[in-house]
């Protein structure tokens, strides 16, 4: 006969298996059946949980009442602790050798970093929290990283669009846009089996400056019937004459750039707007 486990065991597996599985409703009878407890036993360890989550700003447990009801982890950072990690990532945005000419900025080794991306990947999931999401998209290449960490908080795919079609792809939907900044026209394309019609799609990038980018995969989205839930950018631009998007949620924003003096200023972009305070 297989040992029972004891309580403080059956919490840590229980845990585990909860931040393994955001968004997932979670039946309480898995537990049950698989920790040979009463589901009333259950619940009062799913409280605990709960308590501790909260209490560490790790997240929320929701619990979804009747038969076919059960348990649901979303994954949520306290303001608090959201905009201590930005403050950091401004901080090391500002060193001037990261300035780049056309006023970019490098920031390779931060979107490499993974204790950064797992920061960012999790705010940007409490800042739309609250938004049904089907498929997280973001245009290669830097903004993969910053895609793939937000979608494993949301527990959604992950959706590429291609500066170039690959015969690998198969069928693919093409589009040309007009980059905001450089007023120059280019292509973006999207596999048509990678994105099912009516979807609602979250759009993540790496760097802002007039949208044009952005705009572009808003525009190929309309090719699928989809739906624009909410745009999300790491690091916005300093001020420019006009924004193509409209309403999206920055991380970071470039205040002050100076080419000359290579003088940079990075404060906290309009996120903690969403952030929830407790």
């Amino acid at each position: 006969m297989e040992k029972k486990l004891r309580r403080s065991a059956r919490l840590v597996d229980m845990t585990q298996h909860l931040l393994d599985n955001p968004y997932r409703l979670i039946p309480l009878t898995l537990f049950a059946e698989e920790f040979g407890s009463a589901k009333s036993s259950i619940s009062e360890d799913l409280s605990i949980i709960k308590e501790a989550f909260e209490y560490k700003g790790i997240g929320i447990l929701k619990t979804v009442a009747g038969a076919a009801g059960g348990v649901k982890y979303i994954p949520m950072l306290k303001r608090e602790l959201a905009l201590e990690a930005v403050e950091s990532i401004c901080q090391s945005l500002e060193q001037q050798d990261r300035l780049l000419p056309g006023g970019y900025l490098y920031m390779s080794d931060i979107l490499g970093n993974p204790e950064t991306l797992n920061k960012v990947g999790k705010i940007m999931a409490t800042v739309f929290m609250e938004k049904e999401i089907d498929v997280v998209m973001t245009v290669e290449t830097k903004g993969i990283p910053l895609a793939y960490a937000t979608a494993n908080y949301l527990n959604v795919p992950v959706v590429i669009v291609r500066r170039d079609s690959k015969v690998t792809e198969g069928s693919v939907v093409s589009i040309n846009y007009v980059s905001g900044s450089s007023k120059r026209i280019q292509t973006m394309s999207l596999a048509r089996r990678v994105l099912q019609e009516k979807s609602k799609v979250l759009i993540i990038d790496d760097y802002m400056k007039a949208g044009g980018t952005v705009r572009g995969m808003v525009d190929l989205l309309r090719e699928f019937n989809a739906e624009v839930v909410g745009i999300g950018v790491f690091v916005e631009a300093a001020e420019v004459e006009e924004k193509l998007v409209e309403e999206y949620i920055s991380l970071a924003k470039v205040s002050q750039l100076d080419m000359k003096d290579k003088d940079i200023k990075v404060i906290p972009g309009n996120f903690v707007q969403k952030v929830p305070t407790n």
